[in-house]
Order: C-alpha cells, then structure tokens, then sequence
C-alpha cells in the first residue's frame, strides 16, 4: 500500500480499510478491528505495567466502545487520533473505578510523548495549535467546562466542586460548547 505524505504507516494503512468498513465492507472493519487490537494492547501495555491481567479487558471495552461509536467518525480526521481518544477515555475510566488519580495523570503525560503507537503523526504538531485556537473562539464559561471535563477528564460533579458553578450548568456549557466547536470545524456552509 503506498503511504501517503504526512502520515504514519499506522494511520495509511488502517485509513483506507476504515473507509472501506464504514461502507460496510464487513473483512475491512474486521481487519480494522484487529489491527486497532493490536495497537491498543501495546497502548495499554506500556500504560498499566502492574494490571497486565486486566489489558485484554480493556482492549475488548474500547473495540466495543469503537464499534458502538463509529458513527461519530469525521474522515477528516486520523483514524488513530480518533481511536486514541476512545482508548484515552477507556484508561480514564478504569483508573477512576480503581481511584488512582495519580495514574490517570500518568497517563496523560505519557500520551504527549512522541513515537506513542497511537497518537496522531508526530508530524501534526498543527493539531494541537488549531484546538487551542478554536478553544480560543469559545465564551469563558463554555471554553472551561470543556477544558476540565474533555481535556482534564473530570467529571462534571468534580467540574462543578472546583469552578463553583452547578452541575447542570456544566453540562449546558460544556454542550454549546461542543456545538460551537463543531460548527466552527466544519466552516461556513457554502
């Protein structure tokens, strides 16, 4: 398969079958699937080297997270970005129900080094740069509620317990926001 510029081998490779599985191609998705598997078991791996039992586990939770969330895939953006995310909030959840914060901020330090098997290419330091900048678009109260419950992983009790702010508000502001922020990525209808 010819690799296309700017991406990893990763992501041209499981580019093309994920398109093929979203059109219902059933060998690509289940060749997806198990290339994904198979990232996500060394993702995990290298993340919970005391919990090795409990990675297959996690592996099968975010395959059947992607499965059930495939829809909200945007083609715009790297599958492994999007994969990433599903599995970065898998390993979230799981050190919530164990309560190690302090694993769970591990976790988010070792995902911005580079050469992470299944972050976005190292050469797409853009990525980082435009979400601070449509961050920047949004009104005070939207662009924290989504800083602390989608960046930080809070929950939005936690949210509101440190902004003062009340639960439901949290969740109102951190949805316009989302709104907002997908109406800012997709641009202006022609």
């Amino acid at each position: 398969m010819k690799r296309e510029a700017g991406l990893t081998d990763f992501e041209s490779d499981i580019r093309p079958l994920w398109a093929l599985a979203q059109a219902g191609d059933e060998g690509a998705y289940r060749q997806a699937l198990e290339r994904m598997a198979r990232r996500l078991r060394a993702y995990y791996r290298r993340r919970m080297p005391n919990l090795l039992d409990d990675v297959e586990d996690l592996v099968q939770e975010t395959l059947l997270a992607v499965h059930l969330q495939r829809g909200t895939y945007d083609p715009s953006f790297a599958v492994s970005a999007w994969f990433t995310a599903i599995a970065r909030h898998k390993l979230i959840d799981l050190w919530r129900r164990r309560g190690r914060r302090e694993d769970l901020h591990e976790a988010y330090e070792d995902d911005e080094l580079e050469g992470s098997p299944l972050a976005a290419p190292a050469e797409d330091h853009h990525a980082s740069r435009d979400l601070e900048q449509l961050m920047k678009a949004l009104p005070e109260l939207q662009r924290q509620a989504i800083a602390l419950t989608k960046l930080e992983g809070l929950s939005v009790t936690e949210a509101s317990q440190r902004t003062g702010i009340s639960e439901s508000a949290i969740k109102v502001q951190v949805h316009r926001g989302l709104k907002r922020l997908a109406d800012l990525v997709k641009g202006p209808n022609p």
